[in-house]
């Protein structure tokens, strides 16, 4: 793959957050994106942007592989999706295991937790996990 013509789809936009979860199809998925919006921005203290089509993000930091792969990612951040609300942490985040013991129902990606409804899981830790992620991240990539 030619790295130059590579472009990360995945970039914060100006695309409206309010708008995009009231297009929701899901009513219980659209409460409980209003749920997160709130718990995201008190943890995180950032504003809500779109990154790409699909994701809330709060913050932003710059990575830089060895490869020599680099981007920008939020720092923390969700999404509604069809199926599950996708939930984005630091997956190296070395506290994540333990909590996710605590988290409730969910079910894991690389860096993605994904839960059914908020009410299977409790907030207390999810806060938590927002600002150890949140955390961690700036340490690994320290402006």
């Amino acid at each position: 793959m030619d790295r130059i013509a590579y472009e990360l789809k995945t970039k914060e936009t100006d695309s409206s957050v309010i708008e995009f979860i009231d297009n929701v199809d899901h009513p219980k998925k659209r409460e409980d994106a209003y749920k997160l919006l709130d718990i995201f921005s008190e943890v995180t203290g950032y504003p809500a942007k779109m990154w790409g089509p699909s994701i809330i993000g709060f913050g932003s930091y710059h990575y830089k592989y060895a490869s020599g792969h680099e981007g920008d990612a939020p720092l923390a951040g969700f999404s509604p999706r069809k199926a599950k609300l996708s939930l984005y942490f630091a997956p190296e985040e070395p506290e994540r295991e333990a909590q996710l013991q605590r988290l409730g129902k969910h079910t894991t990606g690389k860096s993605c937790v994904y839960v059914n409804k908020l009410d299977d899981i409790d907030i207390e830790v999810l806060k938590e996990m927002i600002k150890q992620s949140m955390e961690f991240t700036k340490r690994m990539y320290p402006d």
